[in-house]
């Protein structure tokens, strides 16, 4: 599933663990299941046809499965109740909110070039991150510094950028600037962006950001507690493979995590990547450091309807059995 449509629209047995019952919104709830070693996050849609259309319902219905954390990419766009009320029952459940989107531009280069008039954009979006973050109960909320500053076509949608193509450096150099800006605007109230790496080859074709080492060397830059890393596991997967070293070489600036198989973008089992493996490097090195990761569920269900949302469940409990 591709990123831009988000945007727009343990003491049982493994046995025990893999049979745990979906329970269905019309149901009174009465079976719950283990939780989980990690906090996955699902979202959205992802249990609709199990749970129902209520977002609400959806986040009670994950928690039964034994899911300890939920992201909403879209949440920034819902009306303030709505986020109150989902910050309430994450609450009430003893679940933690994970990311929504703060500001996120995939074709322009929005970061890259000093545009006073852009910048004053991404900053309002920031600054309207921090009250959707205090209602929700966020820690975290992810920014994509937009695309790289390239030799562009003759139209309106590139003019303000300029032509020609501003050197690398310089693009860093801005991109720095400008994350420097929205860390201050962020510390005071501890909310957290966090940078994500896209990939390139398959869903985000000049993306300014696409390697994790990219993503350390700004966070290193920009050296503020309110500026970290969000590893996709999937988009690093595409890019650059090696996905425990690079996890390890990049650990004091990550800050959250996300999953999806490749390719497909699916559940973990329907892709190349072993996320039981994976998983269990995670674990282990969040209790050797003391760490609490999220891991959002940013990806696709394989399967049509209840049977791939049960599917999906399946799928955690398989590679959370480590």
């Amino acid at each position: 599933m591709k990123r831009r449509r988000f945007l727009s629209h343990a003491t049982a047995s493994a046995g025990l663990l893999a049979a745990a019952p979906i329970v269905s919104a019309q149901e009174s709830r009465p079976s719950k299941a283990a939780p989980f070693k990690l906090k996955y996050a699902p979202h959205p849609r992802m249990f609709k046809h199990s749970a129902g259309p209520d977002v609400i319902d959806q986040i009670k219905f994950a928690h039964d499965q034994g899911f300890r954390a939920w992201e909403d990419n879209r949440l920034g766009s819902a009306e303030p109740a709505q986020q109150e009320k989902v910050g309430k029952t994450l609450h009430e459940l003893g679940m933690t909110m994970g990311v929504f989107v703060a500001y996120a531009n995939f074709d322009a280069p929005t970061f890259a070039v000093k545009k006073e008039d852009v910048w004053e954009g991404v900053l309002d979006q920031v600054k309207k991150a921090v009250e959707v973050a205090k209602r929700v109960g966020a820690k975290w909320t992810t920014v994509v510094p937009g695309a790289v500053h390239q030799q562009f076509k003759d139209d309106e949608k590139w003019s303000k950028y300029g032509g020609g193509r501003l050197a690398p450096g310089f693009q860093t150099a801005n991109v720095i600037e400008l994350l420097k800006r929205c860390a201050a605007i962020l510390e005071p109230s501890g909310l957290v962006m966090v940078l994500e790496p896209l990939n390139w080859h398959t869903n985000h074709g000049g993306a300014f950001l696409s390697r994790s080492d990219q993503a350390y060397a700004l966070c290193k830059a920009v050296e503020s507690p309110s500026c970290k890393i969000l590893f996709d596991i999937y988009h690093q997967q595409i890019t650059e493979g090696n996905l425990i070293s690079n996890i390890d070489n990049c650990w004091d600036e990550i800050a959250y995590f996300q999953a999806g198989d490749s390719p497909g973008r699916k559940e973990p089992g329907t892709g190349e990547i072993n996320y039981r493996n994976v998983f269990r490097h995670l674990h282990a090195k969040s209790v050797e450091t003391k760490r609490n990761f999220v891991i959002g569920m940013e990806h696709g269900n394989s399967k049509p309807g209840p049977e791939g949302e049960q599917a999906v469940i399946q799928a955690y409990r398989r590679s959370d059995d480590f």
